[in-house]
């Protein structure tokens, strides 16, 4: 685990109660202060404005899903991460990409505001632009009904919101399969968010992402330290690598320090520690690919 300063202070290890729904927590005091620093390492975008012209659309499919059922009954208020979901956006849009936001349900994204760093001008400045679209994005199957062609990329955020309601889902295996189908299409994730990549294995006999590598949340965390210090109220109801693994996916990490990694149309992340290097990532082959 990295260390960190403590911004929210305080020593307990127990989960903090949420008021608004029973049974459902946050991640404890100590947690926080070990997972949540004052500022994230955004230190700007390498490709400003680089991209004036051709398709340049992104399409971010966020987490609509507040509470996680974890395997003890308990619920963890959870949603996309803003680190995850911010920085890459940051880089994609000041590299002159433009962003569309959608949901499964057509319902508001959810968010892990606790985890937004406090003294980080950047990331705020970027929530306030975003939230317009995070509180009201689209209906998934509207923007498939719509047509996908103007789309470059999908970017699927992390935080454990993203385990629930979208490794299962059949628009989002259209989404992917779309993606896959064109080596000009990129799909990028990071942290919980290559949950969702388990979509497109949906009632097949192989996933056709089987093969591919991928950075992503280890499990180690998710059945140790993140129960051990209340990070999550409780075990998991699935182990995303596991998952992974098993539809054939290849995880090229066992650890959170950052890692990135770009394998064919996947580009994808292990943790809020990689959001910054991910975007930058991401920059690189979107703007490569776009300026073609």
């Amino acid at each position: 685990m990295t260390e960190m300063s403590v911004p929210h202070g305080g020593d307990s290890q127990e989960p903090t109660p949420d008021p608004a729904e029973r049974d459902a927590f946050f991640p404890s005091p100590y947690s926080l202060g070990q997972y949540v620093p004052p500022r994230s390492d955004f230190d700007g975008v390498e490709h400003e404005g680089a991209v004036t012209g051709g398709r340049r659309r992104i399409l971010v499919i966020g987490a609509d899903e507040r509470y996680l059922p974890m395997a003890n009954g308990r619920l963890f208020s959870t949603g996309n991460h803003p680190v995850e979901t911010l920085l890459p956006l940051m880089h994609l849009q000041g590299a002159g990409f433009e962003i569309d936001v959608a949901t499964v349900s057509g319902n508001p994204v959810k968010l892990e505001f606790w985890a937004t760093p406090p003294e980080d001008e950047a990331v705020h400045e970027a929530l306030d632009r975003f939230l317009p679209q995070f509180r009201e994005p689209r209906r998934l199957a509207d923007v498939i009904a719509g047509g996908l062609d103007e789309y470059l990329a999908v970017f699927i955020p992390g935080g454990h919101g993203a385990m629930q309601g979208l490794h299962d889902d059949r628009d989002l295996q259209a989404v992917l399969d779309w993606a896959l189908a064109d080596d000009d299409r990129f799909v990028i994730t990071l942290c919980h968010g290559p949950a969702a990549l388990l979509a497109a294995g949906l009632d097949r006999d192989t996933s056709p992402l089987a093969g591919y590598e991928v950075c992503a949340f280890p499990d180690a965390l998710d059945t140790g330290a993140n129960v051990d210090i209340g990070y999550i109220p409780g075990g998991m109801p699935w182990l995303l690598a596991e998952g992974l693994r098993a539809q054939g996916l290849v995880v090229v990490n066992d650890d959170m320090a950052g890692h990135v990694h770009h394998d064919r149309q996947l580009i994808t992340g292990d943790s809020p520690l990689a959001a910054h290097a991910l975007g930058k990532l991401a920059a690189d082959v979107l703007v490569e690919r776009a300026q073609r």
